[in-house]
């Protein structure tokens, strides 16, 4: 049914548009309590074998909704009713910004991909934290995602960082550093070592200090060279650091087929790419941090998930956790649902009653050396 929809409804509208009313939709979802609780008792996932732990927070299965979706946290309930064992909100800055000019997404149906370059759009991490302040009628864990005010120059950054952590990371189940996007100028250069450690230093003193210290992240690139994934592994390892997500979009476009019609009349050149394209790239990277640390720290893969099959091959290769959000937008309101359904009837089959069990069981400490 919703393909018929998004196929002769949902793809006629702007991408942009098409969100804007998903997400309106699910904020009176959120704000419904008996039809939020309906639809989360049908919907999230309750078989125990699914229940996973990372970084001392426990979660109902291990899929969850990357950031970008809900941008300022304002239909975390509705998502996790959805089935989502976690929700990652933002990417946040500590400043209100409009993000960059429109149209700035797009839809590339035939590769099924997307590709952005909304630049931070939000309302700051103040309107964020009033959000996530209020209490919540169904069960919800939540990763706040941060970046950079795209006016802040890069000697700002690390202020900049440390002011959306003091709001936020007090009502996180777990923060996270994005110095990834590609779509904020200037921001992947944090990821070069000699920047991102006063960055994570800063941010993680704050985040330590919480009454129960929230657990923080850094998210990477795709297209970092292998010798910097491995060195920001090295990092996040001598900081302490709870874990890693790999990937972000991709300014790369070799994976894509043949463009889409009329594609580049919408200037589909320019921005971060995401979905079925980044597969590859975003797993070779999940398999080489795997190599790298081991089990020492939580890795979270995202970047290219659309079904069972790509979820169940993170969890192999090393993933605690796994998101996706592209697949979304073509599979519809019930594809966190079918995912945990079907994981849970290949758990079974395999005779897995802990997913502790398959984490890791195919993965190679011989990749990176």
């Amino acid at each position: 049914m919703y393909r018929f929809v998004f196929s002769q409804v949902l793809s006629r509208l702007d991408p942009e548009d098409a969100h804007h009313m998903a997400v309106r939709a699910l904020r009176v979802l959120s704000v419904t309590p008996v039809v939020r609780r309906l639809v989360h008792r049908r919907l999230a996932p309750r078989d125990p074998a699914l229940r996973v732990q990372a970084f001392g927070v426990h979660f109902s299965g291990p899929f969850g909704l990357a950031a970008g979706f809900d941008k300022d946290a304002g239909c975390v309930e509705a998502v996790s009713a959805l089935g989502f064992g976690h929700v990652e909100v933002g990417t946040i800055t500590a400043h209100a910004q409009p993000g960059n000019a429109r149209p700035r997404m797009f839809r590339l149906v035939r590769n099924r991909a997307i590709i952005n370059r909304m630049g931070f759009n939000n309302a700051g991490a103040s309107a964020a934290a009033r959000s996530l302040a209020r209490p919540r009628g169904v069960p919800a864990i939540v990763g706040v995602n941060i970046g950079k005010t795209k006016v802040v120059p890069e000697s700002g950054a690390v202020a900049d960082y440390v002011a959306s952590a003091r709001e936020l990371a007090p009502l996180a189940d777990y923060l996270v550093v994005n110095v990834s996007s590609p779509n904020t100028p200037g921001l992947r250069d944090l990821q070069a070592v000699e920047l991102l450690g006063p960055l994570l230093r800063a941010v993680k003193e704050v985040a330590d200090a919480t009454p129960k210290r929230t657990p923080l992240l850094v998210k990477i690139a795709p297209d970092l060279a292998d010798a910097d994934v491995d060195a920001v592994a090295d990092l996040a390892l001598d900081l302490g650091l709870d874990g890693i997500i790999a990937t972000n979009t991709t300014i790369g476009r070799q994976a894509l087929a043949e463009a889409e019609p009329a594609g580049r009349d919408h200037g589909h050149e320019s921005g971060g790419l995401s979905g079925r394209p980044l597969k590859a790239r975003s797993l070779e990277v999940l398999r080489r941090l795997r190599a790298r640390v081991g089990d020492r720290l939580v890795l979270v893969s995202v970047g290219g998930v659309e079904d069972v099959d790509d979820v169940w091959e993170r969890l192999l290769a090393g993933a605690t956790l796994v998101q996706g959000y592209s697949a979304l937008i073509y599979e519809g309101p019930l594809w966190a649902y079918r995912v945990n359904r079907d994981l849970s009837r290949r758990l079974r089959r395999h005779g897995v009653v802990d997913l502790r069990q398959i984490i890791g069981r195919t993965a190679s400490r011989s990749t990176a050396t």
